[in-house]
């Protein structure tokens, strides 16, 4: 017999933890149940608290989101009610987490709880834009649709981030093999010529001396280099971590060359297409404008949307509130400006993203496109470098044994 701690509501709606014993999970629930108790939560008595933990924290991945939302979408489509169909999606979800979390929001929903309040206490898995959604179209009857939108938003993020991450993978790629190559030629391969060179007392060239030197120097100090670069990445790392730290990466984000455009692209996208979805929901601007920002990845526009947000409650305009945070591209400005004209700001929101996602995807493809050749150029002008580093003793050699025959 195991001990299971359980949380259950008795039929006078009290709150009841306890204790009990039973061969499986199974014969508790269904001995809880004999005595009128809707169960909430059961575990063994024996489960670790700090996995229960991890298992709330966790947040999934856009894509693990993303698939979620389709199953949800078909599962609701086939008439099934939204507590069993949470108890579905936890049964076929690969995520240990994301189904632990499941099954508490199934346990949730068969006590009376409404699907947004239950939802709302895993705001590491749904976000409270998700959950304003989830509310919106539970009081309007289009859950379904609601599910729709966000299965597509959440595909909209993880494409997005996709292109970010294969543009950075591809350069840390090559830097890496461009150390590893430096490393093996100036400390395996130059050290081994340069102690026959010195056995037939031929005097190196200023190349071959400043390379040598320059091996010297990493074999000496290499251990501190090392040292150096873990010490300033675990610094960089917590530093990002503070409030300010993360205001400074993300402001610098934004001032990179190239870089910089197609992350200020990438936040753009994220805001227009986020702020039409719940404007499409039936929202208030005021609303959306804060939920919008409470999303936002990027501190800076975070903080940009909230001043938008203050102008608006003022009485602003958005396309002039935009416009006068200066953060944001003035076609941006210019068209929300048209949709609040035109009766229609949703829909010229969700226009504008998608032709800021195909900006971003443009100017992934054509950085990628650059970064490879440059790359390749540039690991063959190191290379050649300690190529003739090499061959110049050899040839000043030669040179010299022809004049003496």
């Amino acid at each position: 017999m195991t001990v299971y701690r359980y949380e259950a509501v008795n039929r006078k709606g009290e709150y009841i933890r306890d204790s009990m014993e039973a061969a499986s999970p199974e014969a508790a629930r269904a001995s809880l149940r004999s005595v009128g108790y809707t169960v909430v939560r059961l575990r063994p008595r024996g489960q670790s608290v700090r996995l229960r933990s991890a298992l709330r924290s966790a947040k999934p991945a856009p894509e693990d989101m993303a698939m979620l939302c389709h199953q949800t979408v078909s599962i609701l489509r086939a008439g099934v009610p939204v507590s069993e169909a949470f108890s579905l999606l936890a049964r076929q979800t690969e995520s240990r987490a994301l189904a632990a979390v499941l099954r508490m929001v199934h346990s949730d929903l068969e006590t009376g709880r409404a699907l947004a309040d239950a939802m709302r206490r895993h705001p590491a898995v749904f976000s409270e834009m998700f959950v304003s959604l989830a509310a919106a179209g539970e009081a309007s009857g289009t859950l379904e649709n609601t599910f729709r939108q966000m299965a597509r938003y959440f595909e909209t993020s993880s494409g997005a981030r996709s292109e970010l991450r294969r543009l950075m993978i591809y350069p840390c790629f090559l830097f890496a093999v461009m150390l590893a190559v430096l490393a093996v030629m100036m400390l395996q391969i130059i050290p081994s010529f340069l102690q026959t060179f010195d056995e037939l007392n031929v005097e190196l060239p200023a190349l071959t001396r400043v390379v040598v030197a320059a091996g010297e120097w990493l074999g000496d100090w290499c251990w501190a280099l090392g040292a150096g670069a873990a010490l300033t990445v675990i610094a960089a790392v917590l530093f990002r971590r503070t409030e300010n730290g993360r205001r400074c990466f993300d402001a610098a984000a934004c001032r990179l060359p190239f870089l910089g455009a197609l992350t200020v692209r990438a936040a753009v996208a994220a805001f227009c297409r986020t702020l039409s979805l719940l404007l499409a929901s039936g929202l208030t601007l005021l609303d959306a404008l804060e939920l919008a920002a409470g999303s936002m990845g990027n501190v800076c526009f975070a903080e940009a949307v909230r001043r938008v947000r203050g102008l608006v409650a003022e009485g602003w305009l958005l396309g002039a509130s935009l416009r006068d945070v200066r953060l944001f591209p003035p076609v941006v400005s210019g068209l929300a400006g048209v949709g609040e004209e035109s009766g229609d700001l949703a829909g010229m929101l969700e226009k504008l993203a998608d032709y800021y996602d195909a900006e971003v995807r443009n100017t992934t493809h054509k950085l990628l496109a650059l970064l490879e050749p440059a790359s390749i150029l540039f690991m063959a002008v190191l290379v050649a470098i300690l190529v003739f580093s090499i061959f110049l003793p050899i040839l000043s050699m030669t040179s010299a044994y022809d004049q003496y025959l």
